[in-house]
């Protein structure tokens, strides 16, 4: 028989949890040009890079599906505010197409939906080039991050519903045949903001009459950005090896204004400097409001000059 503890006596004190020390993030701004790996998504990428710089605020200026390897432009503080520029700057890619089948994302990662017996020669690609030049219509992938009533036409795709995507005004700057074989073909295109490179290829297998689908894709070019400036994430996990502080990471970032280098520049002084920003001020409200302690509205960004400024 054990002896009963008496009513009033105290509990012990529970133990206390020791308290989380929350991270400080630091205030980085500039442009990281990142060479993506194939497998990884631009989402991941901004995530692992972030956390090597231990930065604050982190984005990119245009998703790179995870086949695809090349520039992932990736935006850190004050760099953000550039993102637009970026985005909306001409973009290069070189891209590899099979030739006998066509897939539900046109590209490999797909199921195979058609095929075709039929091979294109190198004359009759070069002859369907012309084509897909200049101002075209395109549908894009039904596997891509366009959103259908809030909704990304992926997850829809993913789930077995039905996709259909309207078919949108691209530019197609040029499109060159760099190889080819009975089998394959690769390319090198220069094209505009919202060209997907995998509706190329559908279109090209489907006006050839033999169907095909991307097999491999790189971005070597986005907006200013080119391979000559990037890196790798291994490089910049070297270069962090210290810490995020070390001065061999920092040397891996591009100064913000990078992002502008392809648009026009006026030098002024302080005098006509001033006279600008009267007259921004005049002109937006939303620096207006910032004027009398309301804060800058939050459609204030830089792509609002890209047209009127």
């Amino acid at each position: 028989m054990t002896d009963a503890i008496p009513a009033n006596t105290p509990r012990p004190p529970k133990p206390q949890r020791p308290q989380q020390v929350k991270k400080i993030r630091r205030e980085v701004s500039g442009w990281i040009v990142l060479d993506k790996p194939v497998g990884m998504t631009s989402t991941h990428a901004v995530a692992v890079v972030k956390r090597l710089f231990n930065a604050k605020k982190a984005g990119h200026a245009g998703t790179l599906d995870p086949l695809a390897s090349g520039l992932l432009p990736l935006a850190f503080g004050e760099a953000t505010k550039t993102v637009p520029f970026v985005m909306d700057g001409e973009k290069a890619y070189r891209f590899t197409v099979k030739w006998g089948e066509e897939t539900d994302s046109d590209d490999a990662e797909g199921k195979v939906i058609q095929t075709s017996d039929l091979r294109p020669t190198q004359e009759g690609i070069e002859d369907a080039i012309p084509a897909f030049l200049g101002e075209v219509q395109q549908v894009p992938p039904k596997f891509s991050a366009l959103k259908i009533d809030g909704e990304r036409a992926y997850d829809l795709a993913r789930d077995g519903e039905e996709v259909n995507l309207a078919a949108r005004t691209v530019f197609i700057k040029a499109l060159r045949l760099v190889e080819s074989d009975e089998g394959s073909a690769t390319f090198e295109a220069e094209c505009g903001k919202g060209t997907y490179v995998r509706a190329i290829a559908r279109d090209m297998g489907r006006s050839l009459g033999c169907l095909g689908h991307v097999t491999a894709l790189r971005r070597t070019r986005v907006g200013p950005f080119t391979e000559n400036e990037s890196v790798s994430i291994d490089e910049l996990r070297d270069a962090g090896e210290t810490g995020p502080e070390s001065a061999e990471l920092a040397d891996c970032l591009l100064p913000v204004e990078t992002a502008l280098a392809d648009l026009p520049e006026v030098r002024v002084g302080d005098r006509e400097a001033a006279r600008l920003m009267n007259a921004v001020r005049d002109s937006h409200p939303g620096l207006r409001h910032a004027e009398h302690g309301r804060g800058l509205c939050d459609d204030w960004r830089a792509a609002d000059c890209a047209g009127g400024c």
